[in-house]
């Protein structure tokens, strides 16, 4: 089950069929609809995610304008929130209400464990694509990252610009990349994972080999380009360089004809929310048209759903070629990855 649930594409042709899928025929007879009288006599909900504090911050503000419920934001890396969640677990604390990292194995040992609550929402079982959304309501994907390359255009010509993975191995771009950590980043850990199976543990070693500046989080280094400190970015996400375009910042993405790497970013209620009600509420919010739109167009993020409208400045996914997700083997593989990233890169 778990493997048809988190199967993913790895050419154009399948995120086509994914892009253009009508919505599911559902019975609405065990829909769950969140108490909202309920939800707002709590008045809270816990959100730990890793998603940008902007965007974070910026839903947390609609929820409240929209209900009256404060949204306690607690936001870092997925690996971060991964060890906080376990920790809390195993000292009996329940703290958090709702969750969210762009680490999706992150959600097979939550669920496993046996802490996750199963929730059906209309919205979710009508617009998001079986594989993308589990069968028990444990969880699905709340928001989607790419991981491509990334350049500073007042440093670097666009005839000089890497134009693929192997291209970051060139003499020239020694000393001058930036890349987030997968021991902290949960979308960098898939990102990894993804480059290591399509070219092997060499590449990585390769690329360590051209002394990469380390930052922690996958949102730090398109803003390292944008402030200037590093020309090109050999890991970091697609949706805060969207962001920092907006704002005018000279950054150009690169999708190499390789494949980029995706990542699936769930969400999911914890079975002894603090919160209930309000935690059902959140969650039904996070997953409404209305807020995966916001994330798209605010977020710079891409959306799972059916029915949404990418910013026309934008490349579409379906002309994206992407590699494979999957989370049952990052799951298998974490362990090792981090030590070998630690040997290689040294950190």
């Amino acid at each position: 089950m778990l493997r048809n649930l988190l199967r993913f594409i790895g050419c154009v042709a399948a995120t086509i069929v994914l892009a253009t899928l009508a919505p599911a025929r559902v019975s609405p007879a065990s829909f769950l609809v969140p108490d909202v009288a309920k939800a707002k006599a709590e008045g809270l909900v816990v959100f730990y995610t890793s998603v940008d504090v902007s965007v974070a911050e910026r839903l947390a503000r609609d929820f409240q304008s929209k209900y009256g419920i404060k949204v306690q934001v607690e936001r870092t890396g997925s690996e971060r929130v991964f060890q906080r969640v376990g920790q809390e677990m195993g000292s009996n604390l329940h703290v958090v209400d709702v969750v969210n990292t762009s680490d999706a194995a992150n959600f097979l040992v939550w669920k496993n464990s046996g802490w996750l609550a199963s929730v059906r929402f209309e919205e979710i079982e009508r617009y998001w694509p079986p594989q993308f959304r589990d069968r028990d309501g444990t969880f699905a994907t709340w928001r989607a990252t790419l991981s491509p390359i990334a350049y500073n255009a007042s440093l670097v010509k666009s005839s000089e610009a890497p134009a693929n993975w192997a291209d970051l191995l060139q003499p020239r771009w020694k000393g001058k990349l930036v890349k987030a950590h997968p021991a902290y980043s949960g979308s960098e850990m898939t990102a990894d994972y993804e480059l290591m199976k399509a070219f092997g543990w060499t590449y990585l070693q390769k690329l360590a080999d051209q002394k990469v500046m380390q930052v922690q989080s996958s949102t730090e280094p398109p803003k390292v380009l944008s402030r200037g400190e590093q020309p090109v970015m050999a890991g970091g996400n697609e949706y805060v360089v969207f962001q920092l375009q907006s704002q005018g910042s000279p950054l150009v993405l690169v999708y190499p004809p390789e494949g980029t790497p995706f990542e699936t970013s769930p969400a999911a209620i914890f079975k002894d929310a603090p919160h209930p009600n309000a935690a059902r509420l959140f969650y039904q919010y996070l997953f409404s048209r209305e807020t995966q739109q916001l994330l798209v167009e605010f977020g710079g993020l891409r959306s799972v759903r059916s029915g949404l409208k990418e910013p026309a400045n934008r490349v579409p996914i379906t002309r994206i070629r992407l590699f494979r997700d999957d989370p049952q083997g990052v799951l298998k593989t974490s362990d090792e990855m981090k030590t070998k990233y630690a040997q290689y890169f040294g950190t």
